[in-house]
């Protein structure tokens, strides 16, 4: 049982939770680090468990976390509401909390959305894979989400709102070699599973992947794009992040397809209920405004 006198402790772990770290949480709430600390190993105490994973990527609900915070986040944001409102002026500043892939949130929506909204709403993001940040988003760490795949249902709702086209790529080095034998290329990719090129290559070439050697592994495309440049070796990426890499001559494609290969990119937020809150209505119709803006790479 959470006891009596913990509302401060469950508002720091939500805090905590949104912000991704204890730092970024202290500065939210105004209050020293170790306070914040302290208050989340107390709440941790009074339960039996442990609610959050420290590491150098900063802090991640457990289970038990994320069943707490699916639980309170909402009252909580009710209660803080309530408690703001006799202090509220027109210095206030209302967050909305944005979770989705690093590259694309980076590279094509943020900058459109931060001159889509109004400058009193400020975004803060969360970047993930999107199966951890589906429980976020049912948690109320996350107001919006960008991801894979839709996810919709009683408490969350979602649509597409881009395609992005997939492209085999690698710098000019690579040309006379995949032209032999596309196989004997090494391959840079997000993880062990080769999950981008594994598609590509079932889509494309109609068989797995099966013989090719992975030079490297790293979960940031940008960190893959980075690598092709430098002639590591060929990889998968959103046409976006390399198109005038293409243009420019530095990379080059190396599997051409009558259709290439795409991954359909949705926009999710909680179910809204009888009063919507309207800032996350206008982070969202904001998203969809911004992923329509995408440029869209032409045939070659």
């Amino acid at each position: 049982m959470v006891g009596a006198g913990s509302w401060d402790a469950l508002r720091v772990f939500i805090v905590v939770l949104r912000a991704g770290s204890f730092s970024a949480a202290a500065d939210e709430l105004g209050l020293a680090r170790s306070s914040v600390s302290e208050q989340v190993a107390r709440l941790e105490r009074s339960l039996g468990r442990r609610l959050l994973e420290r590491g150098s990527f900063g802090v991640r609900p457990t289970e038990r976390g994320l069943e707490l915070a699916t639980r309170v986040a909402g009252p909580i944001d009710a209660l803080a509401g309530a408690a703001s409102l006799h202090r509220e002026s027109e210095a206030s500043t209302r967050s909305v909390f944005v979770g989705g892939p690093a590259e694309f949130l980076s590279e094509m929506i943020l900058p459109r959305l931060m001159e889509a909204l109004p400058d009193d709403l400020r975004v803060v993001t969360r970047f993930g894979q999107t199966e951890e940040l589906i429980g976020d988003l049912r948690a109320g760490v996350i107001d919006v989400l960008i991801g894979t795949v839709p996810v919709n249902g009683a408490e969350l709702s979602s649509e597409p709102i881009y395609e992005e086209e997939l492209v085999l790529v690698g710098n000019p080095v690579w040309a006379e070699e995949a032209e032999d034998d596309l196989d004997a290329v090494p391959v840079i990719a997000q993880g062990p599973e080769l999950p981008l090129i594994r598609g590509y290559w079932r889509g494309v070439f109609e068989r797995h992947p099966y013989g090719l050697t992975a030079r490297a592994i790293a979960p940031d495309p940008r960190t893959l794009l980075r690598l092709a440049l430098d002639g590591a070796g060929m990889t998968v990426l959103p046409d976006y992040l390399v198109r005038e890499h293409l243009e420019s001559g530095a990379l080059i494609e190396l599997g051409e397809p009558e259709t290439a290969p795409v991954n359909t990119l949705h926009v999710a937020t909680r179910a809204a209920g009888a009063t919507p809150d309207a800032a996350v209505v206008l982070a969202r119709e904001a998203i969809v405004a911004a992923a329509r803006e995408v440029p869209v790479r032409e045939a070659p």
